[in-house]
């Protein structure tokens, strides 16, 4: 199990606070955890970005010959909804490299980013660039699996998330990272479930459908995909 070090506050802002809390949630139980920022960060280029020029990942990302990317879909309070391709950009980002990314390329600094926030479509861009540095990166080794329970409005970084209004939808998995967040998208549209118009006010609020839109223009993956149900 891999991750980055945060750029904010709290529990996993550090390696050893991070470790901390990978061991009380149970993590390290099952698995070798590593934080790949603990030693610094490398830089994957970002081909046909127009904010981005690079993408700053943790130091021990590049010693890995396969990806497997596990998302748990939800809302989110600044990029309206949180899957695979928020999970590769801000993720598999190192601390600075998140603040970078934050900023869409005005600063690196975790301490000046809050101060330095860009015009929101700017930040879902460069999320989208940073994606597709990493994706560029893996070619074809790397695939992508989002969990859709649990669908609260907010990050599971929120210390205090709101609670969930719709019931689990299920697991989807793809190779195409913008067709997965899509039809996950298209998921909770299509439910009938009535607690789902929390979740949609919160993706269209923030605008988060140009995350999806944008991406599929840099050439990140294709929104047109077919659903296959496995029972």
């Amino acid at each position: 199990i891999v991750e980055c070090n945060t750029a904010y506050g709290g529990g996993r802002s550090d390696t050893e606070k991070h470790l901390k809390a990978a061991k009380e949630h149970g993590f390290t139980a099952i698995a070798p955890v590593v934080i790949m920022d603990a030693d610094g960060e490398v830089a994957l280029p970002v081909k046909g970005g127009k904010h981005l020029k690079e993408d700053f990942v943790g130091k021990a990302y590049p010693e890995y010959d396969f990806t497997v990317v596990l998302s748990h879909f939800k809302g989110h309070p600044m990029g309206g909804f949180g899957g695979a391709i928020k999970n590769i950009s801000i993720g598999i980002a190192s601390s600075s490299g998140k603040a970078y990314i934050h900023s869409a390329g005005k600063t690196k600094s975790v301490k000046e980013v809050w101060g330095k926030l860009p015009p929101q479509d700017d930040f879902l861009e460069s999320m989208a660039e940073a994606a597709k540095a990493v994706a560029d990166h893996c070619g074809d080794r790397i695939l992508y699996i989002s969990v859709a329970n649990k669908l609260s409005v907010d990050c599971d970084c929120v210390a205090t998330p709101e609670d969930p209004k719709m019931g689990d939808i299920g697991i989807l998995a793809s190779l195409d990272p913008v067709a997965l967040d899509r039809a996950c998208v298209d998921q909770v549209r299509a439910s009938e479930d009535h607690g789902k118009i929390h979740l949609i006010e919160r993706i269209d609020s923030r605008h988060g459908m140009h995350t999806l839109d944008y991406a599929e223009q840099i050439g990140l993956g294709s929104q047109q995909y077919e659903l296959v149900e496995l029972k």
